[in-house]
């Protein structure tokens, strides 16, 4: 049974309901996606503005994407958070990474030169990196086991949910320029404190701390990772999140700016379709991933097909079409009801659903780190891609959410109502059946 200091599923009981307490941690830890897309779209929103203010050269803005929260520096904490929260706890890294967030926005919101604003990007991007992976793995051990696609679906609301914010805040700011701009950052300095302060009162993971006490060695465990059933679940959840997560992580924070630059519309209408983006996505996730993906797995792995077939016709209209507001709307719609059926929410899921306790934070933060790295070299040359025009660009997003959409597909595994223990049980007797045969 769970400890009195740890919270949620115990490991020998998985209720199929959700409680009210299990919505409001979620909703604590789902703070973590609000934080981390919330600065990808700020900088993106305040880019040319940073750009004009700072001196910035096209390859500055390219870098400062690169090692922000978007790309390098969320994976270098990624890849830190995730193993540590596995060694240590849940609780011990969700509960402080927030005040090393709010440092580095402090330091973009106020920045008067470009040493300021790199510094401060790069360590949001690492607490962010932190943060997401063992949020993510607690919203994933509490939840029942027909409730993780709703509660993990909440945490991608979250995500939609503070770019939608801060663009708002951005738009009706836009007219006092770079000033607006570190009100912004500003917001969320103000938000991360909030939420420090609120999850001082969470408690750690039921399923964490029974599987602290059985766990062996961490060299083990971490070697572990790479190998049999581990490491196929580490290559599936890699490719289908990094290939999506070049398409996505270019649309986020690259949007408003190549809008602009390529004169489709001003600065303004970049971030308002942005936010429209953004807040489809969201009704997009509760109406369709949240009701659906617990289901069964021939829905899930349908609205998967269906999800990355409209993505791909997102940027596959740039081929075909001028780059013109009504094109980029198209854009838009189509691939934020895509992201929802065929992204970052199932990547989150199966995140959760296909490493032991003891390996789900190292996993995850290894595929979210390796991602967010790709995507940061990628950032360093759109911004020169994107400002002689967007056939370029679109033509690779194609090619990537074509591999995502497929890989996801044809090599989805079916783990949807089952808990935690039993796919966990179900995929090590597979392995000892396999290493039985001659």
């Amino acid at each position: 049974m769970a400890t009195p200091d740890a919270v949620g599923v115990a490991p020998d009981g998985d209720d199929t309901t959700i409680s009210k307490q299990q919505w409001k941690w979620s909703v604590l830890a789902a703070m973590a996606s609000y934080l981390d897309a919330g600065s990808i779209v700020a900088l993106g929103a305040g880019l040319t503005l940073f750009q004009s203010e700072l001196g910035l050269s096209n390859l500055g803005v390219g870098a400062l994407a690169a090692i922000g929260p978007n790309a390098i520096g969320c994976a270098i904490g990624a890849f830190i958070g995730g193993r540590l929260g596995d060694k240590l706890g849940r609780k011990r890294i969700y509960k402080w990474d927030l005040l090393v967030y709010a440092l580095g926005i402090l330091l973009i919101a106020l920045a008067v030169n470009p040493a300021m604003l790199f510094a401060g990007t790069f360590v949001v991007g690492v607490a962010v990196g932190a943060d997401v992976p063992t949020s993510l793995a607690l919203v994933g051990e509490f939840a029942p086991a027909k409730g993780r696609g709703r509660l993990l679906g909440l945490t991608q609301v979250a995500w939609n949910l503070g770019p939608v914010v801060v663009l708002v805040l951005a738009l009706v700011l836009s007219p006092i320029g770079l000033l607006g701009t570190r009100i912004v950052f500003l917001h969320l300095f103000v938000v991360a404190l909030v939420t420090w302060a609120l999850r001082r009162g969470m408690v750690e993971s039921a399923r964490w701390t029974a599987a602290a006490n059985r766990a062996r060695s961490a060299g083990e465990q971490v070697r572990e990772l790479f190998r049999g059933h581990n490491l196929r679940a580490l290559v599936w959840t890699g490719t289908i999140y990094t290939f999506w997560g070049l398409a996505a992580g270019t649309a986020g924070i690259f949007t408003p700016y190549v809008i602009e630059t390529l004169g489709a519309g001003t600065q303004a209408a970049g971030v308002a379709l942005s936010c429209a983006g953004f807040a489809i996505g969201i009704v997009a996730t509760v109406f369709l991933f949240m009701r659906l993906n617990d289901r069964s797995y021939r829905t899930r792995r349908t609205m998967w097909g269906v999800g990355a077939l409209l993505q791909i016709a997102a940027f596959g209209i740039y081929l075909v079409l001028p780059f013109t507001v009504p094109v980029v709307i198209a854009n838009i719609v189509l691939f934020s009801v895509g992201g929802a059926m065929a992204g970052e929410p199932t990547y989150k899921v199966f995140s959760q659903e296909l490493f032991p306790t003891m390996l789900r934070g190292t996993a995850q933060g290894f595929t979210f780190g390796v991602a967010r790295t790709l995507l940061g070299v990628w950032s360093f040359f759109v911004p020169v891609l994107g400002a002689v025009e967007i056939g370029p660009v679109a033509l690779l997003l194609t090619a990537f959410l074509a591999v995502s959409g497929l890989v996801g597909f044809f090599f989805m595994p079916d783990t949807v109502g089952k808990s935690l223990e039993q796919i966990e049980s179900e995929r090590a007797g597979a392995l000892a059946a396999a290493g039985a045969r001659p």
